[in-house]
């Protein structure tokens, strides 16, 4: 019996590449939900089964909560699109998450800032 070739290794990385770009367009073209305002997705990660997708997103404008809920329950729908583009044989489950990494950014820049004043006060 011959051997299996494992899959590339880039492969998961590929696939949730993909799947980004692809969810990008969804949600600005197809979904008309007024709860999903300026959705920026900013990371996919995909199991290794391709069972399941952690989709990472920011907000410019909105309630992080309700928009998290209004993906979450489009989810269906953005996995149909997915099954229309993508070119693999299991579709992930959407999982969607809001990132916190800008805000925690920004509250960084904001300490730093206040922490340089203080040193340049005290000197």
């Amino acid at each position: 019996m011959p051997k299996r070739k494992a899959a590339a290794p880039n492969r998961a990385f590929k696939v949730a590449d993909q799947i980004q770009r692809d969810l990008t367009e969804l949600i600005a073209r197809e979904l008309k939900d007024p709860r999903v305002g300026m959705v920026t997705i900013q990371a996919v990660e995909v199991t290794p089964d391709y069972a399941h997708a952690k989709i990472y997103f920011s907000l410019l404008v909105g309630d992080p909560v309700v928009t998290t809920e209004a993906l979450n329950q489009a989810a269906g729908f953005l996995r149909n699109g997915l099954f229309k583009r993508l070119q693999i044989h299991t579709v992930p489950t959407l999982h969607f998450l809001f990132d916190r990494t800008t805000e925690r950014a920004a509250d960084m820049n904001a300490l730093i800032a206040q922490a340089v004043a203080s040193r340049s006060k005290d000197e």
